[in-house]
């Protein structure tokens, strides 16, 4: 494989030239041809489709994705089914597949296809990427598969075996760091069979160069592989300095009252917005039987003892929360909020929840 250096970037293995590309080419797409995953969302190339699972594929693995894209698409099997829904029903058909944001502007970008653009995808990456929640990876996923448009993606998969690909051993993960990779990406992509490839280059990643002892001896890409020919394979990628984990302690209370419970939905720029939960104090049990009585949230509820329930931990992006469950019952209803409800246990299991509140739920009894 023939290589040049990008003045701009430093970057060994920036571009490729005419022969080395139209090699990596036809190996990733024989090897595709043969080898490839059979998922749900590759049976079409409706761009709608495409869009839901990159989504959904956010952050989140494909074995879990699979069961959700079949329900999902079942209920809202257009983009004019999904504008017309409530973000309720939305929400709730996406519960358990965490990152909600990704359905609100899901949700919203499929409002705007149908009232802007009378129900058609934009055709171009810059189209997409007006569109919420669309970024460059999945504008690029977008305009490859649906559109045959030579547009290059990089992902967690496809970065790895470029950056092997290339030899490239500097920190990714970050958009400075990724950006050499995308100059890499552009220059590889074919004009035919774009969408082809992109997902050749992301299976190779999750069947063969994976982060951890790849399958280098069946690699298609073996022979112009950089970081093989100079045994640098575990060494490349380089990922960016993790993020260190903040440490939280909460406490949920469960207010009881003539046989409801007490939920509050998540507000605007909160973890889950528009999502419904249990109240939530700062702190630990014990701090939570004097907030109770301070809490504006709380105030007017005339809450009696307070009793532990469980402890339970989930993680947010970077913060591990360890959140202690409390029940306590109200002698008086408080003042009436559209943000809060007192409901039946039945009626919980139709809310649209945070994962914590569902997994609270378990408890009541």
């Amino acid at each position: 494989m023939v290589f040049w250096t990008s003045k701009n970037t430093g970057l060994q293995g920036a571009l490729v030239k005419k022969a080395g590309k139209t090699a990596v080419v036809r190996a990733l797409l024989a090897w595709y041809g043969r080898a490839r995953r059979d998922l749900p969302w590759r049976r079409s190339q409706d761009p709608y489709r495409v869009w839901v699972s990159e989504i959904m594929l956010q952050q989140t693995q494909v074995e879990r994705v699979i069961d959700f894209y079949g329900r999902f698409l079942e209920r809202f099997p257009t983009v004019a089914a999904l504008a017309a829904a409530a973000e309720h029903d939305v929400l709730r058909l996406w519960e358990g597949l965490g990152y909600y944001r990704r359905a609100r502007q899901l949700h919203a970008a499929a409002k705007i296809i149908v009232a802007d653009h009378a129900g058609e995808f934009p055709r171009t990456v810059a189209g997409l990427r007006s569109l919420p929640g669309i970024g460059r990876y999945t504008a690029g996923a977008i305009a490859s598969i649906a559109f045959d448009l030579p547009e290059p993606i990089v992902e967690a998969n496809s970065r790895r075996v470029i950056a092997r690909l290339a030899g490239h051993a500097a920190p990714l993960g970050t958009a400075a760091g990724d950006e050499p990779i995308w100059e890499l990406a552009a220059g590889l992509v074919p004009k035919q069979h774009p969408g082809r490839f992109n997902q050749a280059l992301m299976d190779v990643g999750a069947l063969v160069c994976t982060p951890v002892q790849p399958l280098c001896g069946t690699c298609p890409l073996a022979d112009q592989c950089a970081a093989r020919r100079t045994n640098r394979v575990a060494e490349i990628p380089i990922k960016a300095a993790r993020r260190a984990v903040e440490e939280i302690h909460e406490t949920a209370v469960v207010v009881r009252r003539a046989g409801r419970v007490l939920v509050v939905q998540r507000g605007p720029g909160e973890w889950w917005e528009g999502l419904w939960d249990f109240p939530r104090l700062p702190g630990t049990t014990r701090a939570a039987r004097r907030g109770i009585e301070r809490s504006e949230l709380l105030s007017g509820l005339a809450c009696g003892a307070v009793s532990r329930l469980d402890t339970i931990a989930h993680t947010v992006t970077h913060h591990r929360i360890t959140l202690d469950v409390v029940s306590c019952t109200a002698g008086r209803g408080g003042k009436a909020s559209p943000g809060r409800r007192w409901v039946t246990a039945t009626a919980l299991a139709s809310l649209a929840m945070t994962s914590p509140g569902r997994r609270i739920t378990t408890l009541l009894g």
